[in-house]
């Protein structure tokens, strides 16, 4: 997502290392290592990134704001999980805006950015490693939106994105060979569509790539757990 496409989120006091935690703790929970729910404890955070507690907090609250993080007053900070109610509105919701967002992006997206779209949709009907193709998933989507130069949208879809990571890799682990085969079909229809500049193809391709995630965790509720998390 373009710089443009975001909102500014308020700065920490020491921005440098609070900025370099929140970095490493969103890749750690984008990546798996910390799953929805895990306790996150500033302590040990602190001394992993040699840092004091002081921007270890601000970096949870960065975090907080975009949705990665659940902290709760007087008892500490977890990954934000999602019931499955949840889950099923933030899906909703992309399928509305993100169609819209590619919208606005398609018109300035340029032949290169089209290649590397292409590149990266190939490689992923290539890759047999879950990581790799959620990581190469995450920047083809990304790039189809890339374009757009918006005022709330496009950190909208960036805070949704982070909030339903976990279960994208859920879904990934979950689906046959066919449903991969469509996945990675309906990654080449919306590179093709972009080419040809039929936005409403493009559109209705990514409206339905979502719809089919949502679905499929619809009819697997074990995965989902309280939203709420507990204390220790």
């Amino acid at each position: 997502m373009s710089d443009a496409a975001r909102i500014t989120t308020p700065q920490p006091r020491d921005g440098n290392t609070s900025a370099r935690v929140a970095d490493a703790i969103r890749e750690a929970i984008l990546d798996g290592t910390y799953p929805p729910g895990a306790r996150l404890r500033q302590e040990e955070i602190a001394a992993r990134f040699g840092a004091s507690r002081v921007p270890v907090r601000e970096a949870l609250k960065i975090l907080e704001a975009d949705g990665l993080v659940t902290l709760v007053a007087n008892t500490g900070a977890w990954v934000s999980r999602m019931t499955l109610a949840e889950c099923e509105e933030v899906y909703q919701t992309r399928e509305r805006v993100e169609p819209l967002l590619l919208r606005m992006s398609a018109p300035r997206l340029t032949s290169a950015d089209i290649d590397r779209l292409e590149e990266l949709a190939t490689r992923m009907a290539e890759t047999d490693d879950v990581e790799e193709f959620l990581r190469l998933d995450r920047e083809f989507h990304a790039g189809t939106y890339s374009g757009a130069d918006t005022l709330v949208l496009g950190d909208l879809v960036t805070r949704l994105w982070g909030a339903t990571q976990p279960y994208r890799r859920a879904y990934t682990l979950l689906i046959d060979s066919h449903r991969q085969r469509i996945v990675h079909d309906e990654h080449h229809m919306i590179v093709t569509a972009l080419r040809e500049n039929d936005l409403e193809s493009a559109e209705r391709t990514v409206e339905s790539h979502i719809r089919r995630t949502r679905r499929l965790l619809a009819d697997h509720p074990e995965i989902f757990t309280e939203a709420a998390p507990a204390a220790d």
